[in-house]
């Protein structure tokens, strides 16, 4: 009978050979092979975000806010909306947030009218926030917020539209365009033959076409006309000293004064109707 004899290692396959000037296998180790756990690399360092003067920040914004100043901005970080850091210098500098923060008011402003005492409430309930986060998301905004106007002086090169571009944007019939011109409701500009309406004209066709749809027409405006002839006289009379001013930063301010006092007067008047619709539906 055979006794099996246990194999020698001397009796083993020998392994194949190195190459001579290979390096030995390392052991593993936590950041070697593929077999290893793999460890996530760290993260560059972010480059440090850039903070903006005043200057850049009003330059930045003048395109979507063309009214916009240094005056504005410093009005209302005086009115404790916004409140960038500052230098030992004194000089203000504004982070990212700081410039979302601003463009939120002045979209209140321009486009909800809103007086800033709501606006302090809207920011203080997160509105800014979720604005922020939805332009990130690369949500664009409601195109009806675009169509707002401001007070300020028409700019004599802002765009002219011909009535046929009116009709077509709005859809409105041309003839609720021509009784809006007969009670006054607008009044449009000749040139070469052809009439031709600003921005906040041709918005306002907008909204009458909305109207005419539940048999509104041109004769029942003439309670808005009159209400807003009576508001622009009031405001015209609390401002009309700093309006007629030669200086032209305190005519800015003024100006800036106006489109605060209408603000708060729309919200007012918005208000009250809100108050008298409730007691029809009570």
């Amino acid at each position: 009978m055979e006794i099996e004899m246990p194999e020698r290692i001397e009796d083993r396959a020998p392994e194949p050979a190195q190459p001579e000037g290979t390096p030995a296998p390392a052991p593993l180790a936590p950041s070697g092979g593929a077999e290893a756990e793999a460890v996530p690399e760290a993260a560059p360092p972010q480059p440090p975000v850039k903070s903006l003067t005043i200057g850049a920040v009003c330059k930045s914004l003048e395109r979507e806010f063309p009214d916009i100043s240094i005056s504005k901005i410093r009005y209302l970080e005086d009115q404790k909306l916004i409140a960038p850091r500052r230098t030992r210098g004194g000089y203000r500098l504004y982070a990212p947030g700081d410039v979302d923060r601003l463009r939120t008011i002045l979209r209140l402003q321009r486009d909800e009218f809103l007086p800033l005492r709501v606006i302090r409430q809207e920011l203080a309930a997160g509105r800014a926030d979720r604005g922020g986060s939805e332009r990130r998301q690369g949500q664009a905004p409601d195109p009806r917020a675009l169509r707002r106007a401001t007070v300020a002086v028409r700019d004599k090169g802002a765009p002219l539209y011909r009535l046929e571009d009116v009709l077509e944007e709005t859809g409105a019939e041309a003839s609720l365009v021509r009784e809006l011109e007969d009670y006054g409701v607008i009044k449009g500009e000749r040139r070469e033959g052809q009439q031709y309406y600003d921005d906040t004209e041709k918005e306002i066709i907008r909204a009458v076409a909305e109207l005419a749809r539940f048999g509104v027409g041109g004769r029942n405006l003439r309670v808005f006309r009159t209400s807003a002839d009576r508001e622009a006289a009031l405001l015209e009379q609390i401002l009309a000293p700093a309006l007629r001013s030669r200086n032209p930063e305190r005519r800015r301010e003024a100006v800036e004064a106006l489109e605060n006092l209408a603000a708060t007067a729309s919200h007012l008047k918005y208000l009250l109707l809100v108050r008298d619709l409730r007691r029809i539906t009570s």
